[in-house]
């Protein structure tokens, strides 16, 4: 038989966690993007390689950017973009850059591929809504991210027309994604 103080303590418990669970509900379904706070700052995507799901991959072979372009998303982000042909709010894009090294191969002479050394990571999150307004890190339906080895903590992207939109325009009618060396966003 249980006493009155265990039948309170344990009454306490399943108050406190359904009130717990209610209030992390609630919080959940009215968050916008895990990896975007109350005032638009996007955060890094910690994990991100193995809780999303790999788009494909770019290798541009000289400047700045040289190097493979990993692109990463969400996979319900997949299945939506298969569904309409547009990332639902919300979704977010990762690509790593790393450098890339090249060698013999009994596939060929050189072989190039990806080494571990990251040169940055881009981040973007879709704003069909506009969550956002003022905030120079947003605009043209995204917000939008660079992140430096160096610092992981710190969104370098001051105004995303200065910083980012440039190497965008040529997919202004894609959205503003390269979405052609995605074969995983093609409805099946």
């Amino acid at each position: 038989m249980i006493n009155t103080h265990a039948k309170l303590t344990l009454l306490s418990i399943i108050i406190a966690s359904l009130f717990s669970s209610s209030v992390l509900y609630a919080e959940a379904k009215n968050k916008y993007s895990r990896y975007v706070d109350s005032q638009g700052e996007i955060t890094f995507p910690e994990g991100f390689q193995t809780s999303m799901v790999h788009l494909g991959s770019w290798y541009v072979p000289e400047g700045d950017a040289s190097g493979f372009h990993d692109v990463y998303t969400e996979k319900e982000s997949v299945k939506a973009f298969r569904k309409t042909g547009e990332f639902p709010d919300g979704a977010t894009l990762v690509k790593v850059l790393r450098e890339s090294s090249s060698g013999g191969y009994t596939t060929g002479a050189n072989v190039n591929y990806a080494t571990s050394e990251i040169k940055q990571w881009f981040v973007m999150v879709k704003d069909a809504k506009q969550h956002f307004p003022g905030n120079s890190q947003w605009g043209d339906g995204w917000g939008w991210a660079l992140f430096k080895p160096s610092n992981t903590d710190q969104n370098v992207v001051k105004d995303y027309t200065a910083d980012c939109l440039g190497c965008h325009i040529p997919a202004r009618d894609q959205d503003w994604v390269y979405t052609e060396a995605y074969p995983l966003l093609r409805p099946e």
